[in-house]
Order: structure tokens, then sequence, then C-alpha cells
């Protein structure tokens, strides 16, 4: 099985959205994929879990499916949105002074995909 960790650092709603894409479509596909919001990405966060935002089902069918792995615990904390995070029930990866491990990732037989 082919595994792709992609990691979301980009705080702009339209690039994250084609994380949420791959990741679906990688999902149909068979692979085993996580997404790692990380960076500005993480403001995002709280945006898409307003059922009125216009990109809340995306987000939703791609947490339904457990493919998002988690979220920066300090980026969260930096851009404000920790407790949002927390609310939305992501885990917080935080296993490198506070930042998820690219390191890890790549031992775990993930190739990485930044955006």
């Amino acid at each position: 099985m082919k595994k792709v960790a992609l990691f979301a650092f980009n705080g702009d709603l339209m690039c994250f959205v084609h994380v949420l894409l791959n990741a679906l479509d990688m999902s149909e596909r068979e692979y085993e994929v996580k997404i790692v919001i990380e960076g500005a990405a993480t403001k995002l966060v709280p945006e898409l879990a307003k059922e009125n935002n216009p990109m809340h089902q995306l987000y939703k069918k791609a947490k339904g499916l457990d493919l998002i792995d988690g979220a920066c615990k300090a980026c969260s904390n930096k851009t404000g949105v920790l407790e949002g995070v927390k609310a939305e029930g992501l885990r917080l990866l935080d296993e490198m002074g506070g930042h998820p491990s690219i390191a890890r990732y790549r031992e775990e037989g993930f190739e990485v995909i930044t955006f």
C-alpha cells in the first residue's frame, strides 16, 4: 500500500482545499494518507469547522474518514486557535519541540508532500 503524509503549512483556504481533495482522492485509490496541519494552516481549523463555511463538507468528509492525523500544537497555539483545534477533537502533534516530526512519518514509510 502506498503511504503519503500531506503536510499543510499554507494558511490560504484554496491551497488547503487542494490538500483535502488530494487526500480524499488518494484514500479512494486505497492509499494510506494522513493530513498534518502545520504552520499558518492551523488557523483554518476553526473556520472549516463552521457549518456555514463553503468548504465545511469537504473538511467534514476528510475528518470523518480519519484522514486528518492532527495539528501542530505549537503552531495552533501561536496562531491563537489551540482551543478551536482541541474542540474539533484533532490530535495535537508535538513530538519535535512542540511540532510534528517529518522524520517520524518517513520512518513509518510515508512519502511526505508539503503544501
